[in-house]
């Protein structure tokens, strides 16, 4: 087994100052640094980063917690790219990612109890934010460092969030329909408890108040963020005497269940029913036809979440920070104009 003294003796320095250079000290010099790295790797030495860490009194892990199961939430798009995006700030600082599971609420604030009180990260990026959530409470009380990747549902309180703008997007977005001659216009959203949700409904109720267009609550529906949710709402507002000309969907994988379901019924897209949806995940550009979409900008989110975390974990005194990633209309080929 290599040892820090073999390191020495290559690189021709003492075993202390490799250490230093294990620990990036900025007294050693970068020629040294080189020197050293150049000999752990010729030698395939590797640091015991837990010994280093236990006298660091930090982890150099982050604790990612998805919505639900894994497995479930895996089928989304949206999470491998917001993984992609906390994994590169992560490299970089040379942190690692520890990914929570768990299928019930009940089970991922165990899973969190448990990586929280048996320190196995410095610090937990939520990728949800719901309404009277027992992980956010449970992390407030501990005065664990967190960030929400979307809004806090306590607002007011001083709470690391990094979240885009869904009320504005979902007007701006509804407001296209509008435009382009839409007037019975329905939105299908994922649940009511989480706050994206919530936010882009919000919007898309604001841009028909504002248009004079009544509001019909049989166009409102609420599913899974999965092609299967999607079906579903198909099913039910093709059932309705007065079907919507156009539809706001307020995720992708609910599109793409949609547009199967959609043809199906022998109904086209855009020429007999107009959609726009939400997150520009890969899959929106390359389905047929392609999705009138909000890019939020998915990767950033990922990377400003930990950047923000990473800061906090180092200065538990680092004033909390909301930060708002812009959003773009990406317009495709799913919008028709009304006559």
């Amino acid at each position: 087994m290599v040892t820090i003294k073999d390191v020495a003796k290559i690189s021709g320095v003492s075993p202390s100052t490799v250490s230093r250079v294990i620990a990036n000290n900025p007294r050693i010099s970068e020629d040294t640094k080189k020197k050293v790295r150049k000999a752990m790797k010729d030698l395939g030495y590797h640091p015991n980063i837990n010994a280093r860490n236990l006298v660091a009194k930090s982890t150099k892990a982050i604790g990612v917690i998805m919505p639900s199961s894994t497995n479930v939430a895996l089928q989304n798009p949206f999470f491998p790219e917001i993984l992609r995006g906390i994994g590169s700030v992560l490299h970089d600082a040379e942190y690692s990612m520890y990914l929570s599971t768990g299928e019930t609420e009940k089970e991922i604030l165990s899973e969190v109890q448990r990586i929280v009180y048996g320190s196995y990260v410095d610090g937990v990026i939520l990728l949800y934010s719901r309404i009277n959530d027992k992980v956010t409470n449970f992390l407030r009380e501990q005065g664990f460092p967190f960030v929400i990747v979307g809004k806090p549902y306590d607002f007011d309180t001083e709470i690391n969030h990094v979240d885009n703008d869904n009320f504005r997007a979902g007007k701006e977005i509804t407001n296209h329909l509008i435009d382009m001659g839409h007037e019975k216009i329905a939105f299908i959203g994922g649940s009511r408890e989480l706050f994206v949700t919530r936010d882009r409904e919000s919007g898309y109720v604001a841009a028909l108040n504002e248009a004079g267009i009544e509001e019909c609550d049989a166009y409102r529906i609420h599913t899974e963020f999965l092609k299967s949710g999607g079906r579903e709402a198909v099913e039910h507002l093709m059932s309705l005497d007065t079907k919507p000309t156009g539809l706001v969907v307020s995720d992708d994988l609910i599109s793409l269940g949609i547009l199967s379901m959609l043809e199906s019924y022998g109904i086209r897209v855009p020429q007999d029913i107009s959609l726009v949806s939400f997150n520009n995940v890969y899959l929106s550009e390359i389905t047929k036809p392609a999705l009138t979409t909000v890019d939020i900008q998915i990767y950033e989110l990922g990377a400003q979440s930990a950047k923000v975390l990473i800061e906090k974990t180092k200065n538990k005194n680092e004033p909390a920070k909301r930060i708002i990633i812009p959003y773009q209309i990406v317009y495709r080929d799913s919008v028709n104009r009304l006559s």
